[in-house]
């Protein structure tokens, strides 16, 4: 009986087969619809598993164990939200002192400030630097790690010492050939030395992570005279130990604002899972919208196949009056269209996770979007490609099913 029933299975396969093969043109069409979904289906998993990952090791850059805290979250999504940060207090340099000596829990807390600017050294010049202050405790917060050189130390942070440290692109395209430690370069209208140069760190998105001079918080703002809001740093004692620390912080800052127990903090405290959920939620929604829209595609896809398939019983008709008169039950024709159907589909399946992989790769190559083929999203493509097959093939098996011998077999 095993035997019986693998032999029907493979000889419908290779029935379905023979067929594409001997319509090459009505097949390309048939599995068209399926192609296109399960394509864009596996190019947008890679894509945008790609970007996850991405996003989590290079993007946000904050440790497990590190938060942020300023005055509006940084990334606004409407106007509303926009215009009551602006009435927030800011955070100012005593705030940062205030914070680093009261809090018991915090392994380290630090402060910074940041603008675009143009860095220059004699007749060169880069532009749209990333320009930072930051105090003495940036290395146990960020990870900016030292090629050659070092970190300037508490006493350059209160002397406000017009040093630097640089990334890769400033001693690259400003001083190539030279040794750059000792050197003084223009940052913007103030001037510092260089004393330590990072590790290349490479490009996100197309965005190079090596274009920027950090120097002393007190040397920043004595060099822009800028009055705009502090951000605050905190490192708390692991991973564990995030949300205590957080908690006395919370409290350490509201009292400093002096707000009442049932105000709102007016402040945005940030962690690496708190960009990440920002990013998931965005990547989250143009998941769904391009899966819509696979639907879509694989819906016609298997009105093709269905219409395809009762084209196959018609052509057919004879070939199934005379199997029936060879003793086939209805179960059996039955399960030979539904067979055929999901084979097509199956293969058009496989079509698409082929391009649909190609198609990210080559996305990958030619911009500056990661991919990650995901072995999920592969299974997920052809168990859906079989499944449109089996249910759009029901009805022209059931058809095949229902016919009766002794009219068929008079077709012509």
């Amino acid at each position: 009986m095993a035997t019986k029933t693998s032999m029907s299975t493979g000889e419908a396969v290779r029935i379905a087969t023979a067929s594409l093969w001997a319509h090459k043109m009505r097949s390309v069409l048939t599995l068209l619809g399926v192609v296109i979904g399960v394509t864009s289906v596996i190019a947008v998993v890679s894509l945008v598993s790609g970007l996850n990952r991405y996003v989590a090791e290079k993007v946000v850059g904050l440790g497990a164990d590190v938060f942020m805290i300023n005055r509006s979250p940084s990334i606004i999504t409407n106007v509303d939200q926009w215009a009551d940060a602006q009435k927030r207090r800011k955070f100012h340099y005593d705030d940062y002192e205030a914070l680093r000596d009261a809090c018991r829990s915090c392994e380290a807390v630090a402060g910074n400030m940041q603008k675009r600017g143009q860095v220059r050294y004699g007749t060169n010049y880069l532009s749209d630097t990333n320009i930072v202050g930051f105090t003495h405790e940036m290395p146990e917060v960020l990870n900016r790690e030292l090629a050659y050189g070092r970190y300037f130390t508490r006493l350059d942070v209160e002397r406000s010492s017009p040093v630097c440290d640089v990334g890769y692109d400033v001693v690259d395209k400003l001083l190539a050939g030279a040794s750059p430690l000792g050197k003084e370069i223009r940052a913007d209208t103030g001037t510092c030395e260089i004393i330590g140069v990072a590790k290349k760190r490479g490009s996100v998105m197309g965005q190079s992570q090596d274009n920027w001079v950090i120097m002393p918080l007190t040397t920043y703002q004595a060099m822009y005279a800028r009055d705009d809001s502090v951000r605050l740093w905190v490192k708390a004692a692991g991973t564990k130990a995030l949300d205590p620390t957080m908690d006395e912080v919370r409290m350490i800052l509201r009292g400093r604002r002096h707000l009442k127990y049932a105000d709102a903090d007016d402040f945005a405290m940030e962690t690496n899972a708190s960009f990440l959920s920002i990013w998931s939620s965005i990547s989250g929604t143009f998941f769904g919208v391009t899966i819509g829209i696979a639907s879509i595609s694989l819906i016609v896809g298997g009105i093709v196949i269905m219409n395809i398939m009762l084209v196959s019983v018609t052509e057919r008709t004879r070939e199934i009056g005379l199997r029936k008169s060879l003793g086939a039950r209805q179960s059996d024709i039955r399960m030979q269209f539904l067979i055929e159907s999901s084979t097509i589909a199956l293969i058009g399946g496989v079509c698409g996770v082929i391009l649909g992989i190609m198609l990210a790769k080559i996305v990958s190559l030619t911009t500056a979007l990661p991919s990650s083929v995901q072995i999920w999203s592969v299974l997920m493509g052809l168990i859906v490609a079989t499944s449109v097959g089996l249910f759009f093939g029901v009805y022209p098996a059931a058809k095949a099913a229902r016919l009766d011998p002794v009219v068929a077999l008079r077709s012509e």
